[in-house]
């Protein structure tokens, strides 16, 4: 009969550390969610945490990964991704703690180079390169495109404490899409 290793099964821990993640995000603000609340919100010790990620950028980044899941882009001609991808982005940012989350470990990366390579690789990138097959267009447009969208929608939450309307999410749609377009 086999026998169970030591230690939590590790089936359903990303999941729940994810989810005590965004929630203390959400209650508490980015800055009062310490990897040891997060922990505690979990239900795991602190060294389980730290075993998955080495810093609270990393796992705010994957769960940010996990939170978003692949972009839902649908249409039949550039117009229609671009909006679809705009509004899958707006209420994304607009879910409990994902935006003030994303803003946080937006304002750490400033100073800190690795986290910024985390979040270049781990959470930028994939979405780049899926935007770039879709749109057919080089990086550097593709960037601009999220620069604009993503830090429109998290300078409106960090001025009103709210996401984006859906009216406003449609005038942003539009402008986007002319400038772009």
């Amino acid at each position: 009969m086999p026998t169970r290793p030591p230690g939590r099964p590790r089936s359903g821990v990303d999941a729940t550390v994810f989810a005590a993640t965004l929630s203390t995000v959400h209650e508490l603000g980015y800055a009062h969610a310490t990897v040891d609340r997060i922990a505690a919100a979990a239900g795991v010790a602190k060294t389980t945490v730290y075993r998955r990620w080495p810093s609270k950028g990393a796992l705010i980044t994957a769960c940010l990964v996990d939170a978003f899941g692949p972009v839902p882009l649908t249409g039949a001609d550039r117009p229609s991704v671009l909006a679809s991808a705009i509004r899958w982005i707006a209420g994304k940012i607009g879910e409990p703690g994902v935006g003030a989350a994303f803003a946080g470990v937006f304002t750490d990366a400033v100073n800190d180079p690795a986290l910024r390579q985390i979040l270049s690789t781990r959470l930028q990138d994939p979405y780049r390169i899926v935007l770039q097959d879709a749109l057919d267009e080089p990086e550097q447009r593709v960037l601009f495109f999220i620069d604009v969208v993503v830090g429109t929608l998290l300078h409106r939450l960090g001025m009103t404490g709210e996401p984006m309307t859906d009216d406003d999410v449609d005038a942003l749609v539009a402008m986007v899409l002319h400038a772009l377009g």
